[in-house]
Formats: C-alpha cells, structure tokens, sequence
C-alpha cells in the first residue's frame, strides 16, 4: 500500500493524476524544497573587459586632446608674445630668415676669414665691429646689412655671395618663467636661511639680480645693464639660498630692447668662465645659434658645467637652446607632487628635472614671491651640480644616485634621469 500511495504522489506532482484523487487516498505531503535564489546573471568577462579599456581609452583620449589643445595655447601665446615684443620695438628687433626674432640691421659671423669678408663689403654690408669673447679664445665680426635690406633678405644675399660663410643674426633669448604671487607668510621668515654653503663658485646667465641677494661679481652685457630684475634676482635667490655662496651674475638685458642676444650671452659665458665658474646656469630660451654653440662647447672644453632651462612655450615649440646643446645638463619642471608641468618645453635631450611650481623667490625689491617656470628649476638643479661638483669624483653618478626615479623605469623624455633638489621645493 506504502508503495502504491508513493507511486500516486510522485503522479499527482508529475500532473499525472487529478489532485482530488491524491488528497483522498491521504498521501503524506512531501516538505516543500527551498527555492534556491536566482544567482545574478555575471556578464561576459570580454565585455567587462572592454567596458574598462574602452573607458580608460576614453580618459587618455581625453587627456591626450587636452594635452594637444593646451600644447597649441600655449605655441599661440608664444608667437603673439613675441609679435606684441616685435610691434613695441621697431626700430630695435625684426625677425631674421628663420622668422626668429634678433637685433634689427645686425649679421654675426664667427671664425670667418678676412677673405670670405671682402665680397660682402663690396656687395654693401659693413663692418661694424671684430670682438673677441673673452676666456673661450672666439673672434666675432659684426656686420651692418646693406641699406634698404631686411635681416632675412641680407642673409640670403649672403649666402649667394659667399656659400657656406656661418652668417647669423643675432638672435634673441627669453626667460622661461614668471612671478605668480606673493610668498606665504610662514616662508617668508625664512629669507634669510641658507642651505649647507658651497664654496664653488656658480655663475648665472639672465636679468641682474637685486640688492637683496649678496653676489661675488655682477658685470652687464647690454645697455643699461647691471639691471636689477625681478626673474633675475629670483634665480639669484634660489641659487645663493641652496648653497650657492660665491655667485656670478651676467646681465644680458639691462634696458637694451633686443637683450638677451646671442653675441651677450657668448660674451657672459666667456667671462663667467674666466672667472672660474664651474658652474653656469642659463634660465633663458631661443633658437639655435652657431655663436652659442661655439661658446657653450669652448666652455665646456675647460670643465664648466651648463645647466639650462628647457622653457616653458610647451611640448609643441621649437626645441629649446640651449638646453639642446650638447653635452648642456637640460632641466625640466614639476609641481610639489612631482608631476610635470603642463607648459614645459622640449629639449633634443633631457637630463633632470627639479621644482618647477610654487617655487618661492625674492624679486627685484627683496620681496619674496611665488614663482612658476622651469626656470626655477635649473637653478635648483645647478646648486646639486656645484654640490656634486665639490665632493668630487664622478658628479653625474651623484646626481644619478640623488635623483627620484619617476614615470617609466629609468630614463624617459618626460622627467630625464630623475627629479633633483625634491626638498628644495619644499623649503626655498
């Protein structure tokens, strides 16, 4: 009977047999089975997979454009920075044949021979002046262009008349950096420290620095120079406050509307080389110069150190002189959480980067300011040199093992070898 009444429920379950028929022969009822909860559906990994990258894409695509857009900001600010410089001065600069801006009415060449001069005096250039720079052992001869020509005509002009002479304007160079505010009053307190001293002695290429900083020797290459300015006398400060106690400063600007040229800023290497700088800072940016060149590697062949800002026009300017030079230490920046600043430049080669944001300086008047640019970076990443420099031994192997490794392992084209100087940012 058991056997036949488990047979009619398991049909009565099944549908086989009326419901009516099963509550009559009273068969037991069987416990309901718990419903075992619906297990989310879990979608394809593939899919989750793609989610992810193809937002990720998204983000760097983003990024990547902002980066792009930002880049071309910044190449348009830098031509009408220096259309607006061009407009104001006349009568002081023009742009030579590669459309950088230089002195008006002015030709440089250097190593030339007296014979390779003899056609363009007859063709109307003249003779204006044969300098030597002092301590690199390099004759300069200055030529006025024939009446009535632009730089950029009387330099195809002479070319056609002597090929192959290294005729050049005299180009202009520009800081790579800017004041952005009052110093924090908690820093400014502060002005007066100065790092562990460094008695080798540094020299520095830019505007004049002011009274407030103490220097070796100050000597002007322009009109009106020594000048004080405040970008100067900022680089100034963050040299001699990280050590930095015998400073040079050369002022290739003054009041001279075309200062910062090439033939100033050959003569400054010369003397700061001469003086016996081991050390020489440059926070200054343009393009490529055959005179600068000559006087960077004649600098160089006497153990000077050039240490130069790659400036700040963005990754789409034109590289950056002298950084690019070679064998030039190029220096980019980054902000208090080491990431590289958004307008930095590019050099042909990147060696170091150092604080480049919230930089704190003093100005021409002793004030100290908040100060933003890899100009202030180079100089912060000078006094490591002078440092390393003065322990001895391989000083790029110092530097090396001071520096913080960031982004891909190793060297990389964003922070060079490594960030200098970190601590620097955080006390200066």
């Amino acid at each position: 009977m058991r056997r036949i009444a488990g047979l009619l429920a398991l049909a009565a379950a099944a549908g086989l047999v009326a419901a009516p028929l099963a509550a009559q022969l009273q068969v037991p009822r069987v416990p309901q089975v718990p419903q075992v909860p619906q297990v989310p559906q879990v979608p394809p990994v593939g899919g989750v997979l793609g989610d992810v990258t193809g937002r990720l894409d998204q983000t760097i695509s983003t990024a990547t454009a902002l980066t792009e857009r930002e880049a071309r900001r910044l190449l348009r600010l830098r031509e009408r920075t220096l259309d607006r410089l061009l407009r104001a001065h006349p009568q002081a600069i023009e742009r030579d044949l590669g459309g950088n801006l230089a002195r008006r009415g002015e030709l440089l060449a250097s190593g030339v021979a007296e014979t390779d001069l003899r056609p363009l005096e007859g063709a109307g250039f003249r003779l204006i002046a044969r300098e030597e720079v002092e301590g690199l052992g390099i004759s300069v001869v200055r030529l006025a262009v024939p009446a009535g020509l632009t730089l950029a005509k009387a330099q195809r002009r002479a070319a056609e008349l002597v090929p192959g002479l290294s005729l050049e304007a005299d180009i202009l160079h520009f800081a790579a950096g800017e004041p952005r505010g009052p110093a924090p009053l908690v820093l400014a307190a502060a002005a007066g420290v100065v790092a562990q001293a460094i008695s080798a002695k540094v020299g520095m290429i830019d505007g004049g620095s002011g009274k407030a900083v103490p220097v070796a020797a100050q000597k002007g290459f322009a009109a009106g120079a020594p000048s004080a300015s405040d970008h100067g006398s900022a680089v100034a400060s963050l040299l001699h406050g990280h050590g930095a106690t015998q400073l040079w400063v050369a002022d290739v600007y003054g009041t001279d509307p075309a200062g910062g040229n090439a033939l100033a800023i050959a003569k400054a290497l010369g003397w700061l080389t001469a003086s016996g700088c081991r050390v020489v800072t440059i926070s200054l940016v343009g393009p490529k110069s055959v005179l600068i060149e000559r006087a960077v590697n004649a600098a160089q062949s006497k153990g000077v150190v050039v240490v130069a800002a790659v400036g700040n026009d963005g990754p789409a300017a034109p590289p950056a002189y002298p950084a690019s030079y070679e064998g030039v230490l190029a220096i980019t920046g980054v902000d208090r959480k080491g990431r590289a600043l958004i307008e930095a430049g590019r050099a042909l080669h990147l060696d170091y980067a150092a604080p480049g944001a919230e930089v704190y300086a003093m100005d021409a008047k002793g004030a100290r300011r908040a100060y933003r640019g890899t100009s202030f970076a180079a100089p912060l990443a000078a006094v490591r040199v002078a440092a390393a420099l003065e322990q001895g031994g391989a000083w790029r192997s110092t530097l090396d093992r001071e520096a913080r490794d960031l982004g891909p392992k190793g060297p990389d084209r964003t922070y060079g070898r490594g960030v200098l100087c970190e601590s620097c940012g955080k006390r200066n």
